[in-house]
């Protein structure tokens, strides 16, 4: 199993603690972004950096990503084309998309778009905070104990 970041928004307590399950477990982690990206010195942590450009990385990710890799990810359309190919994708506020929820997601961020289109103030989501990171964790740790890894 490999898990694949979508670096360029993922928060960097996120990244942490994926860097700290990558050495525990020997997981395989890759980081995709369109900008140069550090990364600990490790042989289960990667970082692929893309060519700029509008959603280089989400279809970098998607051509990548395998049946049972795992994505973290706050993109929607991103995450449903993970699912198609039948990969899990988890934001980083510890919520699983899935086959059930996943148009539910993607008919909300439309909705949301066309608000901010006419000139709407959404506000944008909220600061990850303490609980969101332990949420996190707790997700990510239950999904690896699933999967076989300890």
């Amino acid at each position: 199993m490999q898990i694949w970041v979508d670096a360029d928004a993922c928060p960097n307590v996120i990244k942490d603690i994926l860097f700290r399950v990558a050495e525990r477990l020997e997981i395989n982690v890759t980081l995709v972004a369109n900008k140069l990206l550090r990364t600990p010195p490790s042989r289960f942590i990667m970082a692929l950096q893309v060519p700029a450009g509008f959603d280089v990385a989400d279809k970098e990710i998607v051509l990548l990503v395998n049946a049972g890799d795992l994505v973290i990810t706050a993109d929607i359309p991103l995450a449903a084309d993970v699912l198609e190919k039948g990969g899990h994708a988890l934001n980083p506020r510890g919520e699983f998309y899935t086959k059930d929820n996943i148009q539910q997601h993607l008919t909300m961020r439309n909705f949301m778009d066309e608000l901010r289109a006419g000139g709407v103030d959404t506000g944008g989501p909220a600061p990850l905070n303490h609980n969101d990171r332990k949420v996190f964790a707790n997700q990510l740790d239950r999904y690896l104990r699933r999967r076989g890894n300890k």
